[in-house]
């Protein structure tokens, strides 16, 4: 079973100094939408790699281990992995290799190399952006930049809750342990081990929807509403902030002047690598 309370260490490790944690939550959150945008309609595999290469700069100054990243990297790969693994057998063009029935065409390797390039960067960013942005950081982030109302407050609230969500788990998997539950022990049955799991699961929704319950009763009785409006702390960008996505916005325009001028020269990472 993974071990849910790396959430709280997650939000410790957000919550360090660097130049990176300390960048505008917008700032921060806009940057890492622009580079997916960019990485997911380029063709050519040499913006891609040239972005992933800015993304590791970005990893070493906000003070992120390489290795601790990449482990996460590698948890998140199979969710779009799975579906790039196909592609070089299922997309139509010449055929490169050959065995029994399956056939791996050369537009369906190229196009899974650029899919997987775009994953990589696109995965890559996410990282950085929530290695360096609290939870509560990227709720109002995310209502300061004109989130739905409803969405932003269930999402604060989510947020603010979700600890004691964790300490509540880790309250009964306390008690369990104390009681010689072990889900990986050979000593009982597994389908009486996988109902005490359900047994934990269903208490968890319990618990939750009794808190759940109190919480509304304690906002109401504090006035809260369907028109009440969640509060946003007044914080303006700075230098540094402007800085950074200008920095981001002008890599991009160079890369994008090289791709259009010099993309002969770069060989295969200047092809067109998409499906026309």
């Amino acid at each position: 079973m993974v071990d849910i309370t790396q959430i709280m260490r997650f939000d410790d490790l957000a919550s360090q100094d660097s130049p990176i944690h300390n960048l505008e939550g917008r700032i921060k959150l806009i940057s890492t939408i622009f580079i997916i945008v960019v990485c997911v309609v380029s063709q050519e595999l040499f913006i891609p790699l040239i972005l992933e290469i800015f993304l590791l700069v970005v990893l070493k100054i906000a003070k992120l281990s390489y290795w601790d990243s990449f482990k996460r990297l590698l948890m998140l790969l199979p969710f779009g992995g799975a579906i790039i693994i196909f592609q070089p057998f299922i997309q139509p063009g010449n055929i490169i290799w050959s065995y029994s029935w399956l056939h791996v065409t050369d537009a369906g390797l190229n196009w899974a190399i650029i899919l997987l390039a775009r994953l990589i960067v696109s995965l890559t960013a996410i990282i950085i952006y929530s290695s360096t942005t609290p939870l509560q950081e990227m709720a109002s982030s995310f209502r300061k930049l004109k989130m739905p109302r409803d969405l932003a407050m269930i999402l604060s609230i989510m947020v603010r809750f979700l600890f004691l969500f964790v300490d509540e788990l880790a309250a009964i998997r306390k008690s369990q342990k104390s009681r010689n539950f072990n889900i990986h022990s050979s000593n009982t049955p597994y389908k009486w081990r996988v109902k005490q799991v359900g047994y934990t699961i269903g208490m968890m929704f319990l618990k939750a929807y009794e808190q759940g319950e109190r919480v509304h009763k304690s906002m109401v009785s504090r006035g809260f509403s369907d028109t009440s409006e969640m509060f946003n702390e007044k914080k303006s960008p700075e230098r540094s902030d402007y800085l950074y996505l200008l920095t981001i916005i002008l890599i991009v325009i160079v890369l994008e002047i090289i791709i259009f001028k010099f993309s002969g020269h770069l060989g295969y990472l200047g092809q067109n690598l998409g499906i026309n």
